[in-house]
């Protein structure tokens, strides 16, 4: 699997979908070993209902941890996983490989947007990212108002709705949301 940047991804909707994103750092010289290992755990995960997709994504040097990531439908599914004893498996199986988990996070809805890629730091307080969420989608809203709904009136309800929201997700996800997180990065997580 080929490790792409989480920066420009797009980022779900507030589904119900879990993001797990687990930083485990490798000692030198078992690097092969752990990926590897990470491979067999990631691909284990795989068949399980509900597990949407995963990653590695290799360390960048140094002391930098390496990241895996997995998606799951729901919480009840990301459970399941964590429970399960094929994961159990793979951790009794995993000595020798030198590699120590040192931060986990679960992501969910909105909390995504407000991930930075490679950060290991709590998702602000949701009332915080909602607010923001508001003070991205207000100009979007407003711009969309003047400019695309009028030119959309003539095509059926759910056809101009759809064309809104697609537009109205890449404009948030691209542009508004980045902007507001940076410009509030401060505020956002002190």
């Amino acid at each position: 699997m080929t490790a792409v940047s989480l920066e420009h991804a797009t980022v779900p909707a507030d589904t119900g979908e879990v993001t797990l994103l687990i930083a485990r750092r490798v000692e030198p010289g078992h690097e092969a070993a752990f990926e590897q290992w990470a491979h067999g755990i990631l691909d284990t995960a795989a068949a399980f209902p509900g597990h949407l997709g995963y990653g590695l994504f290799r360390s960048s040097g140094g002391d930098a941890p390496w990241f895996l990531v997995h998606r799951f439908r729901d919480s009840e599914a990301c459970r399941t996983w964590q429970e399960s004893p094929e994961r159990a498996a793979w951790f009794a199986d995993c000595e020798g490989h030198h590699h120590t988990e040192i931060a986990r996070r679960e992501l969910t809805g909105m909390e995504t947007w407000f991930a930075k890629p490679g950060s290991t730091r709590p998702a602000p307080p949701r009332w915080k990212m909602a607010l923001s969420a508001t003070l991205a989608i207000y100009p979007i809203s407003v711009l969309g108002g003047l400019f695309l709904v009028p030119r959309l009136t003539a095509l059926p309800l759910l056809l101009s709705a759809a064309i809104t929201a697609c537009v109205f997700n890449v404009l948030m996800t691209y542009a508004a949301m980045p902007a507001v997180s940076r410009l509030l990065r401060g505020w956002l997580t002190p």
